[in-house]
């Protein structure tokens, strides 16, 4: 079944790492096809010094992107024809055709039309710029689990994701993903980490194949310190450990923020004592796998019916239309989601 990579903004980096990839490696894009803009493809491509190896396929429907020769890359047209757009600009038609990629995909994943989709980035200002519906929408995640609870006949609520960020090193999934601190920190509920918890030792029991090590960590310096510095451990965090482990997973925490992830951090030298990480926000979940370079970070989103992964940075306006931007952390979301999708069966 062929895999769907969204073309992400089409004013940032997304089309040219998409073109990078199919340049760089046939295997991992081997069935792989774009949702996105022919023209915005193309326009990609000529900044991109490998393009001379990759020949852009128009294609009507998602099994064409089966038994392409290596480097051809297949773009479905899932859009009105695009203006030429400024690089590296926020702009309400770019972020109007990032969304509608990301529409079209998730729903031919949903339908069964395409095995997983890689998502490349999208600017959340841009996103909002567009306007109805698209602003209802933070960003990748809440979107695609609305339109799975669509799917499903479900409430959103009903239909509870989490963000793992991931690399060959350091697993991460967090409690709370795209609100304000403040929210975060309000976020902190038994209810909330249990929950995340429980998603997290479905999803890694599936990859893993085996039980999780699931690590949890604080909310406050030292984990509160016996209550000195916040009481969240003892009252939240602990109490929801207590309740995962009584389900017999293998759950440790509230452990020290500070610790935890070089802890879990799994190399040659030292093996790591867990296999991931439940944080209890977005900075303190993401901080510590992206500081070990963007290029090798992979997004997972968790608990969607559908497989979703993408590169762990964003649209990058600073260099795009450039050509320098690395391809590395698309090309590991894309050999990630070929994982999951054999997992999945």
């Amino acid at each position: 079944m062929p895999l769907a990579i969204t073309m992400g903004d089409p004013c940032g980096i997304g089309p040219e790492i998409i073109v990078k990839s199919f340049a760089q490696d046939a295997q991992a894009t081997q069935g792989v096809f774009v949702v996105g803009d022919v023209g915005v493809m193309r326009r990609a491509a000529s900044l991109v010094r490998e393009s001379a190896t990759c020949n852009i396929v128009e294609i009507r429907q998602p099994e064409e992107a089966i038994g392409l020769p290596p480097h051809d890359l297949p773009v479905l047209q899932a859009l009105p024809t695009l203006p030429e757009l400024p690089w590296g600009h926020i702009h309400p038609l770019a972020g109007q055709a990032a969304g509608d990629c990301v529409f079209w995909a998730a729903r031919a994943a949903l339908n069964g039309q395409v095995g997983a989709i890689v998502t490349a980035p999208l600017h959340k200002e841009a996103l909002s710029a567009a306007g109805a519906p698209y602003d209802l929408y933070p960003g990748h995640t809440e979107l695609l689990q609305a339109e799975s609870a669509a799917f499903l006949h479900q409430k959103v609520q009903d239909v509870p994701v989490r963000m793992m960020l991931a690399n060959d090193e350091l697993r991460t999934v967090l409690v709370s993903i795209h609100v304000s601190l403040r929210q975060a920190i309000e976020a902190v509920t038994l209810d909330n980490v249990l929950q995340t918890i429980a998603i997290t030792h479905a999803a890694l029991s599936a990859m893993l194949g085996r039980s999780p090590r699931i690590a949890v960590a604080g909310l406050n310096p030292h984990a509160g310190e016996g209550g000195l510095f916040g009481s969240e451990e003892l009252n939240i965090i602990a109490p929801a450990v207590q309740q995962a482990k009584a389900m017999g997973w293998d759950v440790t925490g509230p452990i020290a923020p500070d610790t935890v992830f070089m802890r879990a951090r799994n190399t040659v030298q030292r093996p790591g004592e867990f296999d991931v990480v439940v944080a209890m926000y977005h900075d303190q979940g993401l901080i510590p796998v992206k500081y070990m370079g963007v290029e090798q970070g992979v997004n997972v989103t968790l608990g969607l019916p559908l497989v979703r992964t993408s590169p762990d940075h964003g649209t990058a306006f600073d260099i795009a239309g450039q050509g320098v931007a690395d391809a590395s952390s698309l090309l590991q979301a894309l050999r990630m989601a070929r994982q999951l999708v054999v997992q999945k069966k």
